[in-house]
């Protein structure tokens, strides 16, 4: 015999039925969301040094292929100082979450009191937290060892180098909910991440560019990013130009954070 429920109540979840992840957003669960993800990276040595390590070499290759010329060096460092970090954080992020769910932990995880938006804004700030470690890493390599010649601050110039690696954690995070597998996980950077990469500035001023591609330049993010870093590079002081770019750059991960909560998968199908 059943009872039913009563007058505005909601009936009883079916045994082993997942929970809803619709639920608001939960500090408590973030960070323990992030706790785990740091304590399954703290056992893979190889994810932390291709996060770590590799922004760090191919700035240190970068200062010495162009040794006879340092002017060169200092022209275009501060730009790659911002597009290494975002590369190696959009692949790191984007294959881990995705191993997540093809081994079926993240269809254990959703089925626990945990929403999609406590998943993702946890992995969120585990990845930020090392995208932290490694933009202070290379900006001190390239500053102090490698001396890169900028006007501005190295705060500042730490500062983009910080919000353009969180921006390719954020798009890592997007895109995996789009990859049935690792391979292609990888195989999205070339659709991503080039297109930007040829359009930000690194290799032609953007104003030079025919004008469709100036103005597609003109909403990607990569190219605020460089323009940021090039502030810090050209001007003594804080600039508008430099607070446009980087409240740009951040609204952009913030934006594509909420589309990968909006898109994430409890599964690979």
């Amino acid at each position: 015999m059943t009872t039913a429920p009563l007058p505005g109540t909601a009936p009883p979840a079916a045994a082993g039925a997942p929970h809803s992840t619709a639920a608001p957003l939960s500090p408590s669960r973030t960070l323990a969301t992030a706790a785990r993800v740091l304590r399954q990276l703290r056992h893979d040595p190889r994810t932390i040094a291709l996060m770590l390590v590799v922004p760090c070499v191919m700035i240190a290759l970068l200062r010495y292929v162009f040794d006879a010329r340092p002017e060169t060096f200092n022209s275009i460092g501060a730009s790659l100082l911002g597009i290494f970090p975002m590369i190696t954080m959009f692949l790191v992020t984007s294959i881990a979450t995705l191993r997540e769910r093809t081994s079926g932990t993240l269809e254990r995880l959703l089925a626990m009191p945990l929403g999609k938006a406590d998943l993702i804004s946890g992995y969120a700030l585990a990845f930020g937290l090392l995208a932290i470690v490694q933009s202070a890493l290379a900006t001190a390599l390239s500053v102090w060892v490698l001396g890169l010649d900028i006007t501005g601050s190295p705060w500042l110039l730490l500062l983009v180098a910080v919000l353009d690696a969180l921006l390719g954690t954020a798009l890592g995070l997007f895109v995996s909910a789009f990859a049935a597998s690792e391979f292609q996980a990888v195989q999205f950077m070339p659709a991503v991440l080039m297109p930007q990469l040829l359009l930000c500035g690194l290799f032609t001023p953007r104003d030079t560019m025919q004008p469709a591609l100036e103005a597609l330049s003109d909403v990607l993010p990569m190219s605020y990013a460089v323009d940021g870093m090039n502030e810090v590079l050209e001007h003594p002081d804080i600039t508008g130009d430099f607070v446009r770019d980087t409240v740009i750059v951040t609204g952009c991960a913030l934006l594509v954070l909420a589309l990968g909560a909006a898109t994430l998968r409890r599964r690979t199908t």
